[in-house]
């Protein structure tokens, strides 16, 4: 077994005392308005951690975070869990009535909120919102850069560090589309083992320059792009919200070594038609996409050492990921290594059999990097995670015969065409591959003689083929049974639903497709 506390520090005020020793010159948090060094940052966490202290905020005290991606984030998140406290992160795109789910279910004391993220005005949402303290368990509501604010800071007393390993860091509200949202509970221990080997998979290293726009709220933000940059003392460059001409502009000057991105992300940045006049510096990447986008990634931005990932919030989020000194084909093919200490089994999704190496099934994982569990939900936290400790993630992949990770969808995406099982993923990857589509999603429709069918939506770089000149390209590249049924060539996903971290929300997808297909359209 894996003795992580000799791999890396356990803890994040760990990760933070070690970061500023040894690089404490480095810029830790970059963005277009400031920045902030590691030795900066260490003695700003110290600060707010005084001033928690003397607000009586510790040990198991649950905290809202209501703030952009900013280095105030990352020093009240890293303050808060340095005392014990539990943080709450609030989703910036939510509406009052949104807010107020993750407010009352996780009885949240103290909220710390930016009074603006973007569009959203707080400080207006919440007073006409009646969330204000009293509200709930709500007993304090501080606007970070308030007159308050200030006073809050110069009030504090000495305080050290407290929290253990084995504390609880987070609480992770995860997306709700299919019912009411769950609070992933992530340790200290989950988070900061599956940022330090996500880091070293991906190459980070001190002084390296990491651009991530990935929003803290979620926990490829907090995990994968904070606590990764703080473990191996390298420099996050982030942006409010992404925006491919201005990420590039940022990659560019700022000088970034790596990227963090899904699918969207990437093919923003590679479809993007001003790209060619940017000069990047990019050595690699940590990307969540097909072989195909991964393959692009590579040849068309010079991120060589470009990783692969898998995961899900309920695993902190990383299960497995591809590392940068693994040879090119195989990190271009998707093929990606189990993190060390934890396990994946592949169950046949008809019995409880496990499947033979290149045959998919559900995925289970079982590790020190899956959740103590659901927030008060013990009856969904035993629906996924068993007496043994094994997580049921809902997801379907494949063990190839070396051992290594192929992810091929989520379960409940898995089109069932007649008597096979058609994974959206492997039919987008195709669909990556035509010159002209600069995106595509695919869902599963009703159909009278095959239970179900593939409809695809596609995006393309400009005008080009039709829709029938598209699926007769698709037909001479897969099996009969995986070609959609359905193409639309749309403008974009953003008005049929994208969640904050750029993805395609495919459950509002697949509405809005059965509507096309009552309405005849």
């Amino acid at each position: 077994m894996t003795d992580l506390r000799t791999a890396c520090p356990l803890t994040i005020h760990e990760a933070l005392a070690r970061a500023a020793l040894l690089a404490p010159d480095v810029e830790a948090v970059v963005t277009a308005e400031s920045r902030i060094t590691y030795g900066e940052l260490a003695r700003a966490v110290s600060q707010v951690r005084n001033a928690l202290a003397a607000a009586g905020i510790g040990r198991g005290d649950r905290v809202g975070l209501c703030l952009g991606n900013t280095p105030e984030w990352v020093t009240l998140f890293l303050a808060l869990g340095s005392v014990g406290a539990v943080v709450v992160p609030i989703n910036t795109r939510y509406t009052a009535d949104e807010v107020r789910y993750p407010l009352t279910h996780a009885r949240v004391r103290t909220l710390f909120t930016a009074h603006r993220v973007l569009s959203n005005d707080f400080t207006t949402m919440f007073e006409g919102a009646g969330i204000r303290p009293g509200f709930a368990d709500l007993e304090r509501i501080l606007v970070v850069g308030s007159p308050e604010w200030t006073e809050f800071l110069a009030a504090g007393i000495p305080a050290a560090p407290v929290a253990v390993a084995d504390d609880v860091l987070l609480v992770q509200y995860t997306s709700g589309t299919t019912s009411r949202p769950k609070g992933v509970l992530l340790t200290h221990r989950n988070m900061c083992a599956d940022a330090f080997f996500s880091g070293a998979r991906m190459g980070l290293r001190p002084g390296d320059r990491f651009h991530s726009a990935r929003p803290f709220f979620h926990v490829a933000g907090s995990t994968l792009s904070v606590l990764s940059s703080l473990q191996h003392a390298t420099t996050l460059v982030t942006m409010p919200k992404f925006e491919p001409a201005e990420a590039l502009r940022l990659l560019e000057t700022e000088r970034c070594t790596h990227f963090s991105g899904n699918d969207t992300i990437a093919l923003l940045l590679l479809n993007h038609p001003g790209l060619p006049r940017f000069s990047l510096s990019l050595r690699g990447a940590w990307v969540a996409a097909s072989p195909t986008v991964i393959r692009r990634v590579i040849d068309e931005l010079g991120a060589r050492e470009c990783v692969a990932g898998y995961g899900l919030s309920e695993a902190s989020p990383n299960v497995a990921q591809s590392a940068w000194w693994e040879p090119e084909e195989i990190r271009a093919s998707g093929a990606m290594a189990v993190e060390p200490g934890v396990e994946v089994r592949i169950r046949a999704l008809d019995d409880s059999r496990d499947c033979a190496p290149g045959e998919p099934g559900s995925v289970l994982v079982r590790g020190w990097n899956v959740m103590q569990g659901y927030l008060d939900d013990p009856a969904r936290t035993t629906e996924v995670l068993d007496a043994d400790g094994w997580l049921s993630t809902g997801d379907v992949g494949l063990l190839d015969d070396s051992g290594r990770f192929h992810f091929t969808g989520r379960t409940k995406d898995i089109i069932r065409v007649g008597g096979e099982n058609v994974a959206p993923a492997e039919v987008e990857d195709v669909l990556h591959r035509h010159p002209q589509i600069r995106q595509a999603a695919v869902v599963g429709v009703p159909d009278e003689r095959l239970i179900e069918v593939p409809f695809a939506f596609v995006v393309l770089t400009g005008p080009g083929p039709s829709e029938a000149d598209l699926l007769a390209w698709v037909r001479d590249r897969m099996a009969g049974f995986k070609v959609p049924r359905h193409l639309r060539i749309v403008e974009g996903f953003e008005t049929i639903g994208m969640t904050a971290s750029s993805k395609v929300q495919k459950n509002r997808l697949a509405e809005h497709a059965r509507s096309l297909l009552e309405a005849g359209s």
